[in-house]
């Protein structure tokens, strides 16, 4: 019987553990995507104002 027990209480601690692990690794993989779709935007707009500015004085756009 004490075994059955112990096996039901582990077995509890590791579906916590499974969600506590879980849930850490979506936080990281948001973090991750907002960062990256912050720096993607600010490389577009700084891509646009570059352009932009080539445009008016009449110099060939860079890559």
């Amino acid at each position: 019987m004490s075994q059955a027990h112990s096996m039901r209480k582990r077995h509890r601690f590791n579906g916590r553990m499974t969600r506590i692990v879980l849930l850490i690794s979506f936080f990281l993989f948001f973090g991750r995507f907002v960062y990256s779709s912050v720096s993607a935007w600010q490389h577009h707009q700084d891509k646009k104002e570059a352009q932009r500015s080539s445009l008016s004085t009449g110099a060939p756009a860079q890559r």
